[in-house]
């Protein structure tokens, strides 16, 4: 072979060796979310690794109660107040001006005959549009719970003057002569009084029997049962004010209007006309 052919072979095989060098790629991970991504690699490799993501699942709920108030049906709030809408079961045309109450104790019972408390206590205010909502820190295991109570008041454990500082600022202490400790609730309006508007104040807490005799007048709320299957639960309890007047006692303002909380008779029946008060309203939940 002549030299003009050596160096002719040579060229092409030189030329050749660049073609090929320039088609050849860089294999590895392209991947820049992966964790061995490989940034002069230009060939998937199929060897990209990730972190590996936990999947925590709850087990249990966080809870808000939300309270809502009707008279036998018709909503109730302080947006109307004042306004003479309610016919009691004893044909008592009346009005509202003033509403709060205190719950206790909030418990959730399962279908063995456990149950689990959530201490602590609300003062729901419609006047002022205040305490409508209560989100207890106590987080609720998921289960199927066959019933919710709570007490209305507080009981004789809990009812103890001057020993909740939030609650003596907003004066729902009960004075000591009647038997001491707080308010259960203050009701309050007008009523129809043979064509004149008369005041009502339909006050609750401990019944006094005679002098230095009392006899705790708390009641424990029923509501139906809830099945918590998620992180958060929003529950309503609904309260129609119109079983105020009615079930069992029919209430009849024109005798039951004033200074009742000393009368030991209205007390009681108070308390015993709350037992149907309350109810289990919507339940919705969320992640």
């Amino acid at each position: 072979m002549n030299t003009k052919n050596i160096l002719f072979t040579t060229a092409v095989i030189l030329l050749l060796g660049t073609i090929a060098t320039s088609c050849s790629k860089t294999e590895g991970c392209t991947d820049p979310l992966a964790n061995n991504y490989n940034m002069d690699a230009d060939k998937e490799d199929g060897s990209c690794t990730y972190d590996e993501t936990t999947t925590t699942t709850s087990t249990s709920s966080q809870l808000t109660f939300t309270f809502t108030h009707n008279f036998d049906g018709t909503p109730v709030s302080n947006a109307t107040f004042n306004q003479f809408n309610y016919i009691n079961a004893n044909d008592d045309t009346l009005s509202l001006s003033k509403l709060r109450y205190l719950i206790s104790d909030v418990r959730l019972y399962k279908s063995n005959g456990d149950s689990i408390v959530i201490d602590g206590y609300q003062l729901v205010d419609v006047t002022n549009n205040t305490g409508l909502t209560y989100s207890p820190s106590t987080a609720i295991p998921h289960d199927t719970y066959t019933g919710i109570s709570f007490v209305f008041g507080f009981d004789s454990v809990d009812n103890i003057s001057n020993n909740y500082a939030d609650l003596n600022v907003v004066n729902w202490n009960w004075l000591d002569m009647l038997g001491g400790g707080y308010h259960f609730m203050q009701m309050e309006g007008m009523y129809k009084e043979q064509g004149n508007d008369s005041t009502y104040a339909y006050h609750q807490a401990t019944a006094k029997v005679s002098a230095g005799v009392f006899e705790q007048n708390y009641f424990i709320a029923d509501l139906a049962g809830v099945t918590l299957s998620m992180d958060n639960a929003s529950i309503e309890i609904k309260m129609n004010i119109a079983e105020w007047y009615k079930n069992p006692n029919t209430w009849n303002l024109n005798t039951y209007h004033s200074v009742l909380m000393p009368n030991y008779t209205a007390q009681k029946m108070m308390q015993a006309n709350g037992a149907t008060v309350f109810s289990l309203g919507t339940v919705l939940e969320t992640n």
